[in-house]
Parts: C-alpha cells; sequence; structure tokens
C-alpha cells in the first residue's frame, strides 16, 4: 500500500468529478473534496481552445478543489494524465472556507501558453466540452502503464477527435426495439493501438433473433472519427472538382493503383460542424472558397470494420480559370485537383474507374440532384 501521500489543488477541468474519477482511478467522495483559493493567482481562457491557463496575477483568487490523501500511485496518474499537457507540480498554500491555510500540490501549465484576459468558467466548459473531455481521458487513461505521457500528448489530438465523435454517435436517435442495457452485454473492452487511428476490441454478447444471448464474440473496430465530404460543383459549367491523393490502405490491400481521385474530406474538430469542416477543408485541400453547400446524406462508411461517420454534401462553386493544382496541409498531405464535366464523371462511375465510395454516392446524389441546381436561382 503507498504510504506518501499527498493534498492536490485543482483549479481546472479536473475540478468536473466525473473527470477526477477517471483520471486518479477511484471515487474522490470520501474525504470530500473541499472549496479552496489561491490568493494572487487566476484561471484564465486560453484563446481557440476550452482549456484553462493557471498563471500569478496579483489582485486575483483562483477558486478551486482542495483533494486530500492522494496516494503515490494516483500522483502518478495525475502526472501521466497532465504530463502531456507540459504541467510542472509545485506547492502552494491555499486557503479554505474555514480560513485554515493548507500546503497543497498543484499543477502549473508551460509558460509558453498564452492566455487571454478573459476568466476561464468551469460551468461553461462543463456545458460545452465536459462530456468530450470525459470521454477522452477514458482513452488516455487506458493508456497508463502502456505509454508514455509523451506518446500520449502526440496521440491527443487525435483522442480528441474520436471522443467527439463518441458524444456524437451517443446523441443518434436510439433504436425503438432494442434496449441496449438489456440486449449488449460486454464483458471486456480492450485498447491495443492508438495513434491517428484507434483500434479496439470487445469481447460482447448480444441479444439474437430466437430471443437467446449469443456466445461471447470477439469483436474489433477501427476508431477514426466524424468526417466531412464534399464533392464541388459548379452548375452553371455543370463540373466537379475531384482531388487525388496516395492512400495506404489501398496500397496495403494490394491494389497495385493506390493514388485515388475523391471528393475533399477530412476530419471534424472536437465541437466543430461539419459544414465548417467541409468548407475549411476545400481551403486547404484545393484553396477553393465554396457556396451553398447541399447535404448528401449521413452515414457509417463500414459498419462492418470502422466507427467512421460521414456527413456528405455536394458544394456548390465557381470552377471556372484556373482552381486547379497541388496542395495539402502540415499533415503529410500531397494533393491534386482536377475539375471534369458531369458527363465524364458519371460515365467514370459507370465503368468502375472510381473507387471511392464517398464519391459513387456523392455523384449518385448529384444524379438525382442536378437538375434542380442547375435551374436553382
Amino acid at each position: 500500500m503507498d504510504d506518501k501521500l499527498a493534498d492536490f489543488f485543482f483549479y481546472g477541468t479536473l475540478r468536473h468529478l466525473p473527470l477526477l474519477r477517471i483520471v486518479l482511478g477511484r471515487d474522490v467522495a470520501d474525504p470530500a473534496p473541499e472549496t479552496a483559493r489561491l490568493a494572487d493567482h487566476g484561471v484564465f481562457q486560453v484563446d481557440e481552445t476550452p482549456f484553462p491557463h493557471f498563471a500569478a496575477a496579483p489582485g486575483c483568487e483562483a477558486v478551486g478543489i482542495l483533494v486530500r490523501g492522494v496516494t503515490e500511485e494516483e500522483t502518478q496518474r495525475l502526472r501521466f494524465y497532465e504530463g502531456g499537457f507540459d504541467f510542472d507540480v509545485r506547492p502552494v498554500l491555499v486557503e479554505l472556507e474555514s480560513g485554515d491555510t493548507v500546503r497543497a500540490e498543484v499543477f502549473y501549465p508551460d509558460a509558453d501558453h498564452a492566455p487571454s484576459e478573459r476568466r476561464w468558467s468551469l460551468s461553461d466548459w462543463e456545458r460545452d466540452w465536459s462530456e468530450i473531455s470525459v470521454c477522452a481521458a477514458e482513452e488516455v487513461m487506458a493508456w497508463y502503464g502502456r505509454k508514455s505521457a509523451d506518446e500520449i500528448a502526440v496521440a491527443f489530438p487525435s483522442i480528441r477527435r474520436r471522443a467527439s465523435a463518441l458524444v456524437a454517435g451517443r446523441r443518434r436517435t436510439p433504436d425503438p426495439e432494442r434496449d441496449l442495457s438489456r440486449d449488449v452485454i460486454v464483458a471486456a473492452h480492450h485498447h491495443p493501438y492508438a495513434k491517428f487511428f484507434s483500434l479496439q476490441e470487445i469481447d460482447v454478447q448480444v441479444h439474437q433473433y430466437d430471443g437467446a444471448m449469443s456466445e461471447v464474440l470477439n469483436r474489433a473496430a477501427i476508431l477514426v472519427g466524424e468526417a466531412a465530404v464534399v464533392l464541388p460543383y459548379d452548375p452553371v459549367r455543370d463540373c466537379v472538382m475531384l482531388v487525388e491523393q496516395f492512400r495506404a490502405p489501398v496500397f496495403m490491400a494490394g491494389d497495385p493503383a493506390p493514388w485515388i481521385w475523391e471528393p475533399i474530406a477530412g476530419l471534424l474538430e472536437p465541437g466543430e460542424a461539419a459544414e465548417t469542416a467541409a468548407r475549411r477543408e476545400a481551403l486547404e485541400e484545393a484553396g477553393l472558397s465554396l457556396g451553398q453547400l447541399e447535404s448528401a446524406g449521413e452515414m457509417y462508411s463500414s459498419t462492418g470494420s470502422s466507427t467512421e461517420y460521414l456527413h456528405l454534401f455536394v458544394g456548390l462553386a465557381d470552377l471556372g480559370g484556373d482552381v486547379t493544382g497541388t496542395g495539402g496541409t502540415d499533415e503529410g498531405e500531397d494533393i491534386r485537383s482536377k475539375v471534369i464535366g458531369y458527363s465524364e464523371l458519371m460515365q467514370g462511375i459507370d465503368a468502375g474507374h472510381y473507387k471511392d465510395m464517398p464519391l459513387v454516392t456523392t455523384a449518385l446524389w448529384l444524379a438525382r440532384h442536378r437538375d434542380r441546381l442547375r435551374t436553382s436561382p
């Protein structure tokens, strides 16, 4: 048993007890956290992120909670979780509601993190980000003891994207004919791999059509996230833009033609609307500003192997002039684009020339709605 205990002062997201329970690996009700204050410090909003910044601020007061009796093992769990965010542990003196002063440990952020002058709000964060953060923490802490904090820091943007997609998935319309709490029993959940994507396995029993529960089955899935896919279409010139890039999975499948023509596509960032992502990706991949976006459906790309959920669009655009070329982002993308006529596109679809499912799906949607788009003012 650990005999070295510490008291910690938490001023930011770890004041949210469901998140703190996951990080510590235990309930925090006994002893209950106490409200505490640290003088001449403030908790500020970091611009364009949901995260707080903690810094010395004369005349200000940082309000948080004091958690007593944190074991050495729990301290290591905290260091693992916070280590990926460039935090350092320092001692401080905090004041309790009783007026007593207590020495506590606190995580200080790296000085390079630039806060705004706005105060960070726990209630605003809980409303907008707590569910995603709890999901992300579950994946992060599943790697405790198997990955380093630095490895988690590299993977964390992808972890947050997956967490955001999981939260969005939970909010979709439930099946009125089934009760998941009764019809699906998960005996074990494994995380064998996580980088840009994550591979997870479950040992699961499922309620069968004959009324019995199945035997325990091992099933795996690639956790990807949500993606926006947009096929740019010029209704005046009756043409579309496609982009081409090397696709490693196609190469790994043994296909001798792994450079694939596709619509523009990219993963949604946490909290980002699909329409916003579609417009952002069009600018990043093709330097293209889109006009009206037409929804072409939402769907899973491969229900037997992947959690990827697609938001499909046809985006109206001016494809005249010199709009093609090469592009990409700092994520190793190397992309070229081309503009082809609608008839050439559909001939390629019918001939089986194109192998990208979202391209075929958006092209078929366009075939059904093309006349409307061409005659709309």
